[in-house]
């Protein structure tokens, strides 16, 4: 069965650097949905870009992570939630144009007059694409006593269904029940450092319980990121290392 999954994997997704074009600068993978293939841009840290038929989706846009000069602009932004290192409202302004839509946490739309509010649990349907909202908390990591780093229900993850494939993208969160109920997920980003997020036995944790196929740890700046690789290297997942401090 493991022999017959390797190879179907093989055949729906794709690892390549982009060439010739204005993210060039950025690697991409790519997975193939029943509704196109989907581009995973790597920008750094907690900043994605997926495009799919030239439909670009940004999360956490922040320039802190990345060059945005000559990217695209965007059709659709998601924001996990305030924090300076998920939210930038300079480069958000920068990335909109008229048909922008932008979905973010009640706190970062605060901020963000034309954002759509989403909370735990709400789904929205934007361009043929099933966005929900999954709750992002710590349950361990404090700043102080009673005050944890991301307070549970004010930030965000999301889960996106492009066709017939989930990609969850968690924002800053633990390995909360929620994220362990999740099901058929096919690519899922999940943070891994101290004190903010996850550690390697947390972010393997959250991993064995709801088994996304492929697993890229993000956010992890200086966090050894073969400990995970070690962690879930007798299982089904396959974990990608991209350059995402």
């Amino acid at each position: 069965m493991k022999v017959l999954g390797k190879f179907i994997f093989a055949l729906i997704f794709l690892t390549m650097t982009v060439k010739a074009s204005p993210q060039e600068k950025y690697a991409s993978d790519i997975v193939s949905t029943s509704a196109g293939n989907v581009e995973m841009f790597f920008i750094g840290h907690g900043s994605l870009m997926f495009s799919l038929n030239n439909y670009y989706i940004y999360i956490d846009p922040v320039r802190s992570s990345g060059s945005y000069d000559n990217l695209p602009k965007a059709d659709l932004i998601l924001v996990t939630h305030e924090h300076g290192d998920h939210l930038d409202t300079e480069l958000i302004s920068d990335l909109r144009k008229e048909s922008t839509i932008m979905l973010s946490n009640q706190n970062s739309a605060s901020k963000i007059p034309w954002a759509q509010i989403m909370k735990a649990g709400d789904k929205n349907m934007i361009n043929g694409i099933n966005i929900e909202a999954v709750p992002a908390y710590n349950i361990v990591n404090v700043r102080s006593p009673g005050q944890p780093f991301h307070p549970k229900g004010v930030g965000n993850g999301y889960v996106l269904s492009f066709g017939d494939k989930r990609f969850y993208v968690a924002g800053d969160t633990e390995n909360t029940p929620e994220m362990k109920e999740l099901k058929n997920i096919f690519v899922a980003f999940l943070p891994m450092n101290l004190p903010y997020t996850m550690t390697p036995a947390m972010v393997a944790d959250a991993a064995k319980a709801f088994k996304p196929l492929i697993l890229y740890p993000y956010h992890y700046s200086d966090t050894d990121t073969t400990e995970i690789i070690n962690l879930l290297k007798n299982t089904d997942i396959t974990v990608k290392i991209r350059n995402l401090k």
